[in-house]
């Protein structure tokens, strides 16, 4: 995965916040809020190589069972693909 949009990630008032910047604030106007897991996955997602990796570094981080963790990147990893911040590296459209 790789991440195309601009954004600075920041704690305000002891939430985590997404803030677009650059050409990115033409095309987004707002913040997005992440959950301390989601968080994670941004921080983390061109780190990983695979979905599984992504799985198993939520895994590893947090105490959480495996489908679990299996839904909670899927869920966020796609919809951040659905709305064009992060787009997909492999020709096949995975990870």
């Amino acid at each position: 995965m790789k991440i195309v949009k601009e954004f600075i990630l920041r704690e305000i008032a002891g939430e985590c916040i997404l803030v677009p910047t650059g050409a990115t604030t033409q095309e987004f106007n707002g913040l997005i809020t992440l959950t301390d897991t989601a968080k994670f996955i941004w921080e983390n997602l061109e780190k990983a190589e695979s979905e599984q990796e992504m799985i198993q570094m939520v895994l590893d981080e947090y105490e959480v069972e495996e489908e679990i963790a299996a839904r909670d990147v899927r869920g966020f990893v796609s919809e951040l693909v659905r709305v064009g911040f992060v787009e997909c590296t492999r020709e096949d459209k995975t990870w």
